[in-house]
């Protein structure tokens, strides 16, 4: 049997309403997020690239809630490559006819609003890799999950893995080894990571991939 979590003011932590949030997280993979949270909030400050409406934000923050942490989650909020008008993952209860542009923040603020998350998650409106040129807080846990597309993906793990502490988790979402299930960007910084000689591998939870950084090197 699987125990129930407690939260920080000694309640069951309820993951449930994460299943009514847009997203692209299994509820497996988003368990795991929580579990990886609550042990690195514990070295220092979390954070995710890519928030889209705050699936992972939810899980991430939850766990970091329980020991008092900070999960910065980093997006700019217009949708990544293949969210806009006339890609696959298009959704246009997410377009602001008004702008022109997918605009997921006020989903984003809904979540954490909703979750008691506030105080727990700073949101940073900006492309991940302009606000990796000034930042200096060394990282416990790094989520990559922002685009897609290959140089898109690699920005983030040259701007963002460099930051983890000692001890630290990288985890990256939707890693696929066969090119007919998913896109490969993902799978391929999964594979750079595990070749610089500086992670070394967790077992991977649906398609979410775990490394933790090595003292040393």
């Amino acid at each position: 049997m699987t125990t129930q979590p407690i939260d920080d003011r000694g309640r069951v932590v309820d993951f449930t309403p994460a299943d009514g949030i847009k997203g692209f997280l299994d509820p497996a993979e988003g368990r795991r997020l929580y579990d990886i949270a609550l042990s690195a909030a514990a070295l220092g400050p979390c954070l995710e690239i890519g928030s889209y409406c705050g699936k992972s934000a939810l899980y991430l923050g939850l766990g970091c809630r329980r020991r008092g942490g900070i999960l910065f989650s980093i997006d700019h909020h217009r949708g990544s490559e293949e969210q806009q008008p006339g890609e696959l993952y298009f959704d246009p209860e997410l377009y602001d006819p008004r702008t022109s542009t997918v605009d997921t923040l006020r989903h984003f603020r809904r979540t954490l609003r909703m979750a008691d998350l506030e105080e727990t998650v700073v949101p940073i409106v900006a492309p991940s890799t302009v606000v990796a040129r000034a930042w200096a807080t060394p990282l416990s846990l790094v989520f990559i999950d922002g685009g897609h597309a290959l140089a898109t993906a690699r920005a983030d793990y040259d701007a963002w893995a460099r930051h983890l502490l000692p001890g630290g988790y990288l985890l990256i979402h939707d890693i696929f080894s066969d090119p007919a299930q998913g896109g490969q960007a993902p799978h391929r910084i999964y594979q750079a990571a595990l070749a610089s000689g500086r992670f070394e591998p967790l077992p991977m939870t649906g398609t979410l991939g775990v490394l933790r950084r090595l003292a040393g090197v």
